[in-house]
């Protein structure tokens, strides 16, 4: 419980920073008596970010955490289970079939693609009869690199690779008014796998076990991997490729809460929106008053913290 409201005050303060760390020199005190300009930079800019900031991390660390459970890997994310390379594949084929769609279009077809390639990772997985904990990540990223693979052949073909880095590396520089709405619809889903999170904790048992209880094994697992690929492509096409978030938060937090998804749901939510924002103010004052994007942030740190826990299991496990 204490944790909890460790985590609550974290976000509420580093959210706080978040609106007055910048360029323009917006200070607290100047809150009841801003110019125009200030007030514009807070709505158009600033607002926008911390509110993509707070929905797209916690979503991918929501989806982390429901690919972990219902594969039964805790090194499984949709970073590394070839989600977020299928979605970019997708990008890439909206823009080539669909030159002229808009953001809703290029999201329906980065869905389905997201959707069929974590469908494909899933039905390897039946077939992989020695399912080590680190041997299936590997084969997720194996399989990632080879759709990556795809997409940066074809970028280059049609010269559409500069199209295409804009999804690869995640950026909240460029999130203003107008261009983060879509992370809206991500919301119903989030809310969705709270409302099946006891379900997906038994699917997470064991398709024999869960069958024993009247669950409708598959139909739960199709459903945790809609969603998973839903706000996969949602972020992707918003802000970018968030390395390691899905992956470090669902661990660090199911440590203490355990594997009930219903009572992690909220914590991984809040832990990944301030692992998120304190990465992004990191990289707005390290080298003031120039930005680093925070995929570079995100990976540089969470690079460490996922190392830290291989090394953790593996000593634990020997």
């Amino acid at each position: 419980m204490r944790k909890g409201y460790l985590l609550v005050i974290a976000l509420i303060v580093l959210s706080f920073i978040s609106l007055f760390v910048g360029v323009t020199s917006i200070s607290p005190l100047d809150i009841f008596h801003l110019t125009q300009e200030q007030l514009q930079v807070l709505t158009v800019s600033r607002l926008p970010r911390l509110i993509s900031i707070l929905i797209a991390g916690s979503s991918i660390s929501i989806c982390g955490l429901i690919m972990q459970q219902l594969t039964r890997n805790k090194f499984v994310s949709p970073t590394t289970a070839g989600t977020m390379d299928s979605a970019r594949l997708g990008v890439l084929v909206s823009l080539l079939v669909f030159p002229a769609a808009g953001m809703l279009e290029k999201m329906a077809v980065a869905f389905a693609f997201a959707l069929a390639g974590t469908f494909i990772f899933m039905k390897i997985l039946d077939h992989i009869k020695f399912k080590n904990t680190i041997f299936i990540p590997l084969v997720g990223l194996m399989f990632g690199n080879i759709v990556g693979s795809i997409t940066t052949f074809f970028g280059l073909k049609y010269n559409l690779i500069q199209s295409i880095s804009s999804w690869l590396h995640g950026d909240f520089s460029m999130v203003i008014e107008g261009r983060y709405e879509l992370l809206y619809i991500s919301i119903p889903a989030i809310i969705l796998a709270y409302l099946f999170a006891n379900r997906f904790t038994l699917a997470g048992m064991g398709e024999d076990f869960a069958v024993n209880l009247g669950l409708n094994y598959k139909r739960v697992i199709n459903l945790g991997l809609i969603i998973v690929a839903f706000v996969s492509s949602i972020v992707i096409l918003t802000v970018g490729t968030l390395p390691f978030l899905g992956l470090i938060v669902p661990n660090i937090v199911t440590i203490f809460r355990g594997d009930n998804i219903k009572k992690s749901i909220f914590p991984t939510a809040a832990m990944g929106a301030v692992f998120v924002l304190f990465c992004d103010i990191l990289g707005r004052i390290i080298i003031y008053p120039y930005e680093i994007s925070i995929s570079l942030t995100i990976g540089v740190i969470g690079s460490g913290i996922f190392l830290y826990l291989l090394l953790g299991r593996n000593a634990h496990e020997s």
